[in-house]
């Protein structure tokens, strides 16, 4: 059983775009009509696979855009839109090509791909051909930018390095996995169908349009599904499937520890990730998992109301190739690196390594993924107490921090180390219990490095202001998708740098009154913020 949701559209109409004569008038008659004879073959398709939909479905085939579905009428929760035989669906199981998929042992992303080139390369003579023929070459990813694109509309983003290095770790995949395939398979295979362009091409429509269908066929191509969930700014249905014991009203994200925002934003291993989970945030976009209804070879479709979840920006951009104004999920990233080069231009690289030693041994640290450790700041502006913590150990006294490297051995809690240094400046009774309250560690100089952090991470974006990033939006035309949703994901980001700033300033001031006055933090305890 599957669930469809319906939500209101994540990403907001595009701005209003001057006329462009991109095309005559017969040509745009010509791919009207091409769009209408596909949209037929594919409904011919679906008949003869056993795919049933209600008639309150309405498919709308644009020919820039591709196929949409929207509804006639009003649907309500719970309703059955549509029935598909598992059979229909396009998975290493059912595919022409799962004996040497299976005979290499590839599985997950990459029996997946393999899978769907070998049906592509078959043209008319896949049975897939009436479903193959809606899908777009690929999806508009940035995993399929050009190296020059990416590094010219993501630099700065938190999307930047991760997809140069998604781009690498596939590259290799296919080297070693898929390259070898072509020339060792049984039958005769052609090497353009197999190309590292294909692989990335079948990635995209993969990473965007697939679904966890059981346990036996893993996740697959499901035709007529793929419609509803196609990540676009525009959708107003949304597919997902459901676990036998779910309700039909149960949020579609789930805790599973999948994406850390890829990269940053996804922190698993890219390699060999399932399609729901494509690459970015901490949770996943939707909990497929199939249920066997009464029969247990068809999956049903059923109406839910939901939405994306709490995905950013950067995760929207990298998994589906849009992104959403004012996303309150969006967060910007402060990597240890730059902490540790704002604190290197203060001080000596051996005061620097030393601190960061006293800040780790009190068993802190900030998010990790892979190779890389960063500190996250939130849509709000609001920075980790980690980042905090180390900036307040970085400016502490050589006394005072003396004196908490000899505490650390003897205390009872993590937290007791700063919170006895807290208690002592602001004379307030500490507690064990008690947790280190954000407000007690914005000093003026901490404050400070908050500013000059701020700045260095705005110089990753280059030398182009964010006012010139809000300027070229509005003059962005709709079809030119790669430069609109770059823009909008530099804005939000920049626009959090701003947020984070007001913070730091805030607290400098607030701490500027407190010295003029004489007074102080003071409170019974620490509380936690």
């Amino acid at each position: 059983m599957l669930k469809i949701g319906g939500a209101a559209p994540l990403n907001p109409p595009l701005p209003p775009q001057p006329y462009r004569h991109s095309c005559s008038r017969r040509n745009y008659f010509s791919s009207n009509l091409m769009a209408s004879r596909r949209l037929r073959a594919f409904k011919r398709w679906m008949k003869s696979q056993g795919i049933q939909c209600s008639d309150t479905l309405d498919f709308i085939d644009c020919p820039q855009q591709g196929i949409s579905v929207g509804a006639l009428s009003d649907l309500h929760e719970g309703d059955v839109v549509a029935k598909i035989p598992k059979t229909a669906c396009l998975t290493i199981k059912t595919s022409g090509a799962r004996e040497m998929i299976e005979s290499a042992g590839l599985d997950g992303h990459l029996g997946l791909s393999v899978a769907l080139m070998y049906e592509k390369s078959l043209a008319q003579d896949s049975p897939w051909a009436g479903y193959l023929q809606l899908l777009p070459p690929q999806e508009c990813l940035p995993l399929v930018w050009t190296l020059g694109e990416v590094d010219s509309l993501l630099s700065g983003t938190e999307l930047h390095k991760a997809i140069k290095e998604d781009k690498t770790l596939m590259y290799e995949d296919w080297k070693e996995n898929i390259l070898p395939l072509v020339y060792s398979a049984p039958q005769s295979l052609n090497p353009s169908s197999f190309s590292v362009k294909e692989y990335f091409a079948a990635r995209s429509l993969i990473a965007s349009r697939s679904f966890q269908i059981d346990e036996y066929h893993g996740f697959g191509m499901v035709p007529l599904a793929d419609l509803f969930n196609h990540k676009t700014g525009a959708e107003d249905v949304h597919f997902t499937s459901v676990s036998p014991n779910q309700e039909y009203e149960d949020d579609v994200d789930s805790e599973n520890g999948d994406n850390n925002e890829l990269s940053k934003i996804s922190g698993h291993d890219k390699r060999d990730s399932t399609c729901e989970n494509s690459y970015i945030h901490s949770d996943s976009e939707s909990d497929y998992s199939s249920v066997t209804g009464e029969d247990p070879m068809m999956l049903q479709m059923i109406m839910v109301f939901n939405t994306y979840g709490s995905l950013g920006n950067a995760a929207l951009l990298h998994r589906y190739g849009f992104t959403e104004a004012n996303n309150p999920f969006d967060i910007v990233n402060i990597d240890l690196e730059l902490v540790l080069k704002w604190g290197c231009s203060l001080f000596s690289s051996r005061y620097c390594r030393a601190r960061l030693s006293l800040w780790r041994r009190i068993n802190i640290s900030g998010s990790v993924s892979e190779n890389s450790e960063y500190f996250e700041v939130s849509s709000d502006g609001e920075p980790e107490l980690e980042l905090l913590t180390l900036l307040y150990i970085m400016l502490l006294p050589d006394d005072t921090c003396h004196k908490l490297d000899i505490s650390i051995c003897t205390a009872d809690k993590v937290s007791a180390n700063i919170g006895m240094i807290l208690s002592e400046k602001h004379d307030i009774t500490w507690s064990t219990s008690s947790e280190i309250s954000k407000d007690l560690l914005l000093t003026e100089k901490v404050c400070r490095a908050l500013l000059a952090l701020a700045d260095i991470r705005e110089s990753c974006y280059g030398s182009k202001s964010i006012d010139e990033d809000v300027e070229a939006l509005k003059r962005c035309c709709m079809t030119e998708r790669k430069l609109y949703h770059s823009l909008m994901l530099r804005i939000s980001e920049r626009r959090i740098l701003e947020k984070f700033r007001t913070y730091a300033t805030a607290g400098a001031q607030i701490q500027t009154f407190q010295d003029a006055n004489g007074t102080s933090t003071t409170r019974k305890r620490l509380k936690k913020h």
